[in-house]
């Protein structure tokens, strides 16, 4: 059997009122395409918000780039 890993990101509505969120942290995942569109490289974001994991925003970056794909 094929395990899958965890989300990256979860929503929660006791959590930023259901805001798509990074795991175990309170910072939107839009923050992150925010931060890159404004010319902000991964390591800014990830020094700015250190409850996010490096490994999470990589893979919910793969997540929309399959999205857009």
């Amino acid at each position: 059997m094929l395990k899958t890993a965890p989300s990256p990101v979860t929503s929660d509505p006791e959590i930023l009122g259901g805001t798509l969120v990074f795991r175990g942290s309170r910072v939107p995942a839009q923050s992150l395409i925010d931060y890159l569109n404004d010319g902000f490289s991964l390591d800014e974001f990830l020094d700015y918000f250190p409850t996010v994991q490096r490994d999470d925003a990589a893979e919910f970056l793969r997540l929309i780039e399959r999205q857009v794909s």
